[in-house]
């Protein structure tokens, strides 16, 4: 097992790292994890599942488990307790390590477990906010007694395992770092959906964008990232009519100005977040069913990011992906619906300058007043050192991130004093929502427990078994006057507050349109009759142009279908540039090679599968053609956010005599067809440097070489996948990249009967010793998909059962 061969490699190096590149610095006490009584040999398991068939534990009545042939549990309870008493019990025996270290990232504790390297990675956390807005959801939930009840049974659960545990059972991640599982809370589960939250809704790119304003002038930076581009296909379809009246909003006079140029700003979350849903109308069917499809585009990472599991009890009987650490289903089906999920941008967060009255920044102004702030001393613990106290700032609008004391660069320059305002701080209870869709069986019950759902924001994609099929754009979006908050503002004006969020009923929806589906991709939610300010710098342009043109050519779909359409490897981008980019070369000026490549790209059917070179050709073209498009953006003192793909596009089409691509650095101007030309050829030398190293001629499952890597980034990475033979690739509907992907492909048909197909790069055990570790893998890079098993009584299907359990009430004797 590849789980032997780790330990040589170990003797020789070990080199982990953690979360966004924070590196552990020697290697730990190897004697009980060389242990073969207790060390990582104990972590090997057959393919053969061993549960014990009868457990005691402290459930109220009996609870049946059933796990089925992919190792995904079924529930059975006869009441609510049980039922997530059970869940974060099994959940916790497959995935303990992975849930615990999620929230010790989102919490900024990385320094526990591995020392001073993780210092300014944990103050970064902790300045964020993530912990102060976890705290403010827990006590949110705690006024709603069903889901405080909720979560203090699913930690409950999780800690009864955490009890049963000897060393020698721990997962491996424990004994390679020497730490030990600590009890669990309901206050983690909030810290899950936090870093959830920072993860798909963390970007604001205001500092950016101000730096690029002071360089560039209004002008420019409204052709360059422009929010409404040509051939945009909204969410919501275009001329929809809505049927409220917005609420009104002044926009102030005061313009801030802001002279100082930054170098440094936090890490944000990749980009690359995404997704993919739609759900087609029985009325478009072969069945006559709606269809439902969704799939969520993340980090690719071991142990997977989503869990499988159904939970049946009175009132509820639902299948689905859950994340590891919070109860309830997030994404899946019951008897009556189905529903998923995709990121929806927005603009949600916003800096503004702070004006102390003082050094000691214990006052600040606001208006005419003076208002007091709040000092929270952040704790931060260091495995072989001393604990670190780190004061952070709290104002109304929220935590003053940077400092003179953070980050510690002395050179940077960062927007010092600005406190961030971001939604994911208020109190919260998004776990209430996936409560009630768990429960929900029709168009009204989704609607009302989405009310309850605030961030990250996300567009809920809905079909039943009456016909219903809707869409609605669902988070806390704030009230602005247009542009508020596209660049950083000036604190001290009450006037450039946010006044009030946009009501839940004036969310962009839509419930059975005339064109039979809905779908959503990222892309902006609706069009310019919307009469609320929409602002995002980063919309997708492309995914949702091909969704929409195959859903509306299909009259008759069927399951199979939907599973071709998410596995499409058509590109959009290609094919909107490509011709353009083509017809502007003088083929005069290639040599052989370089015509032997454009004679490639010609007859490409614009299709990213594995074994072509084309798309290959295309993707290092593209990428040299933009670094010299926007080679002024490449400023290494100044940070600036470069223009999308689609932006560059539209100016290359629209704009083809802009300034922008004469370059500064250039004695001799320079136009569009210049850069072209000389981009090709600079790519062709990169494909032809690839295939030397290489030794094979370029095909794009090499060159992209998508690998799905243990949460650790161990290197060499034995707990990995590397190099998985999957097409796709960036703003393609199969958004497989070299890190990130389709993390959960689901398809459902609402008949009289529910069916459902799914799969993900993974497997449910987050043991790298268990056959269940990745053995979806094959399966979902031949994007193909298993049939998703939804029992009704623990007795059903005994073919497809892999173990059964049986927890029983502990005697009281």
């Amino acid at each position: 097992m590849k789980i032997f061969g780790f330990v040589f490699s170990l003797v020789i190096t070990l080199a982990l790292t953690i979360a966004l590149s924070v590196k552990i610095g020697s290697v730990p006490p190897l004697g009980h994890f060389l242990d073969p009584f207790h060390g990582f040999w104990q972590n090997a398991e057959s393919k053969e599942l061993y549960v014990d068939p009868t457990i005691s534990a402290s459930v109220r009545q009996p609870v049946s488990v059933v796990y089925d042939s992919l190792l995904i549990p079924h529930i059975f309870a006869e009441n609510e307790y049980d039922l997530y008493w059970t869940q974060g019990f099994v959940q916790a025996s497959h995935r303990l390590w992975q849930m615990e270290f999620v929230t010790h990232v989102a919490a900024g504790r990385i320094s526990e477990i591995v020392g001073e390297r993780a210092l300014e990675f944990d103050r970064a956390q902790r300045r964020k906010g993530l912990s102060f807005a976890a705290e403010n959801s827990w006590q949110q939930v705690q006024k709603n007694d069903t889901a405080r009840q909720m979560l203090e049974a699913y930690s409950d659960g999780i800690n009864a395992y955490i009890a049963s545990l000897r060393y020698q059972d721990y997962p491996i991640e424990y004994k390679l770092l020497n730490y030990q599982p600590e009890p669990w809370n309901p206050l983690k589960s909030s810290l899950l959906l936090k870093y959830m939250a920072e993860d798909l809704a963390g970007s604001d790119g205001d500092v950016e964008s101000t730096n690029a304003l002071k360089l560039f002038g209004k002008e420019s930076m409204d052709r360059y990232f422009p929010v409404f581009l040509p051939e945009r296909d909204p969410v919501i379809p275009t001329k929809h009519e809505w049927d409220f009246e917005a609420m009104p909003i002044d926009t102030p006079q005061i313009i801030y100005q802001d002279n100082t140029l930054y170098t440094e700003t936090i890490e944000e979350p990749n980009p690359d977040n995404g997704s993919n849903n739609w759900a087609v109308s029985g009325s478009r069917t072969q069945s006559g069913n709606p269809l439902l499809a969704n799939d969520p585009h993340l980090g690719l990472d071991l142990p997977s990011i989503w869990y499988l599991v159904q939970l049946k009890a009175p009132g509820v009987n639902v299948f689905g992906a859950t994340l590891p650490g919070s109860p309830g289903v997030v994404i899946g089906f019951n008897d009556s619906i189905a529903w998923g999920v995709t990121n929806a941008r927005r603009d949600v967060k916003d800096w503004y300058k702070i004006t102390f009255t003082s050094d000691l920044r214990d006052e600040y102004e606001f208006g005419s007043r003076r208002l007091k702030t709040q000092q929270r001393i952040e704790e931060i613990k260091i495995r072989g050192a001393d604990t670190f106290y780190d004061t952070v700032i709290y104002t109304h609008y929220g935590p003053v991130v940077y400092d003179q004391s953070f980050p510690r660069k002395s050179t940077a320059s960062v927007p010092l004093n600005h406190a961030m305002k971001w939604v994911a701080h208020d109190p919260s209870e998004e776990v209430v929502t996936f409560y009630e869709l768990n429960r929900a069986s029709n168009y009204q019950d989704y609607v009302r427990a989405l009310n309850h759902y605030r961030s990250p924001a996300q567009n809920f994609v809905f079909a039943s078994t009456a016909g219903d099929i809707a869409m609605w754009v669902q988070g806390a979006f704030p009230v602005k006057w247009q542009g508020q908050g596209r660049y950083l503002m000036d604190g001290s004006h009450p006037e450039q507050e946010w006044k009030a969020f946009i009501p839940q009923e004036h969310n962009a929806y839509v419930r059975n349109p005339e064109r039979g589906f809905v779908s959503s991709a990222n892309q902006i939610p609706a069009d310019t009759t919307y009469p609320y300010y929409i602002y995002d710098y980063s919309f997708e342009h492309f995914r949702n142009r091909r969704i929409n043109s195959q859903l509306a050519r299909s009259r008759k779909a069927t399951p199979t279908q939907m599973m071709e359409l998410q596995n499409d490897v058509y590109n959009q981008k290609a094919s909107d540039i490509l011709p353009l980019m083509l017809d502007s070369l003088d083929l005069s000026a290639l040599s052989a090679q370089e015509r032997d490549r454009y004679d490639i790209l010609r007859r490409w059917n614009y299709r990213n599968t594995v074994n072509q070179a084309a798309p290959a050709i295309f993707r290092a073209w593209w990428r040299e053609l933009k670094k010299q498009i926007w080679d002024e953006f490449a400023l290494e003192e100044i940070t600036l956010d470069l223009p999308t793909d689609a932006a560059t596009i539209y100016v290359m089409k629209q704009f083809p005599n802009d300034t922008i691509f004469d370059s500064k650095l250039t004695s001799s101007p320079e136009t569009i067809n210049d850069l072209i030309q000389e981009s090709f050829s600079v790519a062709q030398q990169e494909i032809q440097n690839w295939e030397e190293v290489h030794g094979i001629a370029v095909n794009w499952g090499d060159y992209k070489s998508t690998s799905i890597q243990h949460m650790l980034r161990l290197n060499p990475d034995p707990f990995g996948v590397s190099n998985v033979p999957v097409g796709g690739g960036r703003n393609i509907i199969s958004a497989n990249s070299e890190r990130h992907g389709a993390s959960w492909k689901m398809v459902v048909e609402l008949g009289e009967s529910i069916k459902a197909w799914g799969v993900y790069p993974g497997g449910q055990s987050g043991n790298p010793g268990s056959y269940f570790y990745t053995n979806m893998v094959d399966t979902w890079a031949k994007g193909e998909y298993y049939s998703m098993k939804f029992y009704q009584y623990p007795e059903d299907n005994p073919t497809s059962v892999l173990a059964r359990q049986t927890i029983q009430p502990q005697s009281t004797e």
